[in-house]
């Protein structure tokens, strides 16, 4: 640990060499931290380029509310909001995080945040006073890690974490879907299609999971690597997702790689598709001709 070591392999290819090279670099780390909640339930993350990593969850059960005394209620919902104010003290450094998420459905995140800075006058805790700041409350579903992915769909999430890293391949996400639903003759997915935009020189931006580039076959490794480079040779903008943060799970339903076509392509697949369509249609046409005769 913070001991300089050497790595070294017979042949670094392109995706590792960049990989290494986004490791080293502090700028890289979690700059996001997120926590969504509600009564009784935490998950307090922290968010990088390349993963979305729990550092705890905590589920407390508070005692319901009952006719005439609610007072058991709220103190369970104080025990389960000193928990929460503990984790992020112990699991956020304010010193690399630009933006704390704080979501819940309801006023959960409200009363917590309220609660939160009370806790922090009272013990006179400068960190969280001078960072008050940093936290963007927000509306979820839930309070489960599952609710991540709405809330960085958010636009008012998106413009604070402009200069975040995690935000730029939600981004390419988004665009991608848009693209298919409007026009899907621009947006592909699968490797034999996007193989095929590559050699057309039509790829605009290539997304990939970096599970595919640990393949246990050699052969898998090597043609995703290719795609890569020369992806990147027609100034396409490259992407490798973590298969371990939201947007990476994702692109992996996609079979882990897809991309945006800077112009619209025909692969010859569909264009008999639609041929065969058209001769379909046109001898429906002349039956009816036929039978009005």
């Amino acid at each position: 640990m913070n001991q300089p070591f050497t790595l070294s392999k017979r042949e670094w290819d392109l995706i590792s060499l960049q990989r290494i090279k986004d490791a080293c670099d502090i700028t890289k780390q979690a700059d996001v931290a997120a926590v969504t909640m509600h009564e009784g339930l935490a998950v307090i993350c922290l968010l990088t380029q390349y993963m979305t990593v729990v550092r705890q969850r905590i589920e407390l059960a508070i005692p319901r509310k009952r006719k005439g005394s609610t007072s058991n209620y709220e103190k369970g919902l104080e025990r389960f909001y000193d928990q929460v104010y503990r984790a992020i003290k112990q699991h956020i450094d304010f010193n690399v995080v630009k933006v704390v998420i704080l979501g819940s459905p309801g006023f959960v995140r409200d009363q917590f945040f309220d609660y939160m800075m009370a806790q922090a006058i009272k013990s006179e805790d400068k960190v969280l006073i001078e960072n008050k700041a940093k936290f963007l409350r927000v509306h979820t579903s839930s309070g489960h890690k599952g609710a991540l992915e709405e809330v960085m769909r958010d636009p008012q999430i998106k413009a604070r974490l402009a200069d975040t890293k995690s935000t730029q391949e939600v981004k390419a996400m988004d665009d991608f879907y848009q693209m298919l639903n409007n026009n899907p003759d621009r947006a592909f997915y699968g490797y034999e299609d996007v193989r095929k935009a590559a050699d057309n020189g039509a790829i605009g931006t290539l997304m990939v999971t970096d599970e595919l580039f640990r393949a246990a076959d050699i052969q898998t490794r090597r043609k995703y690597i290719n795609l890569v480079e020369e992806s990147k040779a027609t100034n396409a903008n490259v992407l490798v997702f973590s298969s371990l943060h939201v947007s990476g799970e994702q692109l992996q339903q996609l079979t882990g790689v897809a991309a945006i076509l800077n112009f619209p392509l025909i692969l010859e697949s569909d264009a008999e598709y639609s041929s065969s369509e058209d001769d379909d249609a046109q001898q429906a046409t002349n039956q009816d001709e036929e039978i009005d005769i």
